[in-house]
């Protein structure tokens, strides 16, 4: 490789840990209209593994609204990415794969919690009463304006309520 498709693919790869980076905070903050800006035109979402829809980014965005109003205290966390390149002729391509782990906390609502930006003042312990784990597949493109998800699929793997004598796993 030369230095410029070097630094190219350095730039790539930066570009890429911002986008999964803003799709968990999006996801976290409730900001949907960003969270929808994450996707290609085509974009879509697959849920179906941890419980919830497949479909659009429009239709994910729309049911994530509702759902996400069940636990406004959630922080998850984006770990252990893989990131893996689209390769035309031995250039970089248009196209990357991103398998990575998440962990999940979230409260519920109605547990002393009004919303995401006051619960810690809320929260008598402060803990979460819901957890999940499992890992995200990302498909991304590059489009006109960056990096954009052409899909993401969640493949939940345990999960845990407060006072559960065992995780779930699923």
């Amino acid at each position: 490789m030369t230095q410029r498709v070097e630094l190219a693919t350095v730039m790539d790869r930066l570009a890429i840990e911002e986008l999964i980076t803003d799709y968990a905070v999006s996801v976290d903050d409730g900001d949907w209209t960003a969270y929808r800006g994450l996707f290609s035109p085509d974009g879509r979402a697959d849920y179906r593994l941890a419980g919830g829809i497949e479909g659009s980014a429009a239709e994910i965005t729309e049911w994530l609204t509702r759902t996400m109003e069940l636990f406004p205290m959630r922080q998850h966390l984006i770990v252990n990415r893989r990131l893996r390149f689209g390769r035309l002729d031995n250039d970089t391509g248009d196209t990357a794969e991103v398998q990575a782990d998440y962990i999940n906390p979230m409260r519920f609502a109605g547990d002393g919690v009004g919303t995401a930006a006051d619960a810690p003042s809320n929260a008598p312990s402060g803990a979460p009463d819901f957890v999940c784990g499992g890992r995200y597949a990302f498909a991304l493109v590059r489009t006109r304006s960056g990096w954009r998800l052409g899909g993401v699929t969640v493949h939940e793997k345990w999960r845990r309520t407060e006072g559960a004598a065992a995780a779930t796993t699923r």
